[in-house]
């Protein structure tokens, strides 16, 4: 690791220096990844399950994320802990305008170990109480694998700074978007485990404030701040479904790179 961190302390100033020769052109590209933390909101589960005669809401529940972190984060698989990743074009860099294909592999839990409020059918009976939601008492909800938001977002920049060499640039950026849920979804509802496996969840808007640093032109830190709404259906439960509706409040820290595309400008 600390090698390549040397390498690429050397390699980035004369790429940068080489790139002052070239044509400034119209686009700019940029990829980056990053990790994150989440806080969510209390939320609902309403799980229907026709063929048990189930039809019922777990109200109120708090959840959790799963950054990873204590696991080492050099040390073990990038896309284990919560990562993010964005790709994005500037089709109108005089305007700081551009599109970006936006996502965030974040993790929702369910608490473990707290009383739930239970309301609706159970098996054809009415029930209205309150549940030990705990895994030793026959109960787990994850979407650990992933809450997974995917965003195409409209994304514009505002320049803060710029050093009179153009080599170290502080940009505020704001965007905004919309796009599906591609969950991974496991859960224990009463003792009985769902079929776990990644789908098509439903839908998440959000928007996001940050922060870009960018050195040498090319590479840059970001850090930003985001919040979004998802609401999720037709996850998949014992012999039936669930749907479920949350905010989050999201850290992002990311380091990219950032290359110039398109036409050439011509003087």
């Amino acid at each position: 690791m600390w090698r390549l961190l040397i390498l690429m302390a050397m390699v980035i100033p004369m790429i940068a220096h080489a790139q002052e020769k070239i044509k400034e052109r119209k686009g700019e590209f940029y990829f980056s990844w990053g990790y994150n933390k989440e806080w969510y909101t209390h939320s609902d589960v309403k799980v229907n399950q026709p063929s048990l005669n189930s039809n019922y809401t777990l109200s109120n529940v708090r959840s959790h994320d799963n950054p990873g972190w204590d696991k080492g984060l050099f040390s073990i698989p990038l896309s284990i802990p919560q990562y993010n990743y964005r790709l994005g074009y500037f089709f109108n860099k005089k305007r700081g305008l551009a599109f970006e294909i936006n996502f965030d592999h974040t993790k929702h839990i369910i608490q473990d170990g707290q009383f739930v409020k239970l309301t609706g059918t159970l098996n054809g009976k009415q029930v209205d109480s309150a549940i030990h939601f705990s895994e030793a008492n026959g109960f787990y909800y994850f979407l650990n694998n992933g809450a997974n938001f995917l965003l195409f977002n409209l994304v514009k920049r505002w320049r803060w700074y710029e050093a009179k060499n153009g080599r170290f640039v502080i940009d505020a950026l704001g965007k905004a978007g919309i796009g599906p849920v591609i969950p991974h979804v496991q859960n224990r509802l009463f003792g009985k485990d769902n079929n776990a496996g990644f789908q098509i969840g439903g839908w998440n808007m959000g928007v996001e404030a940050a922060v870009r640093a960018t050195f040498y032109k090319q590479v840059y830190l970001e850090f930003s701040n985001k919040v979004d709404y998802a609401r999720y259906s037709n996850l998949k439960v014992y012999q039936g479904t669930a749907k479920q509706a949350f905010g989050t409040y999201e850290l992002i820290l990311s380091l990219g790179y950032t290359w110039q595309g398109g036409k050439k400008i011509t003087n």
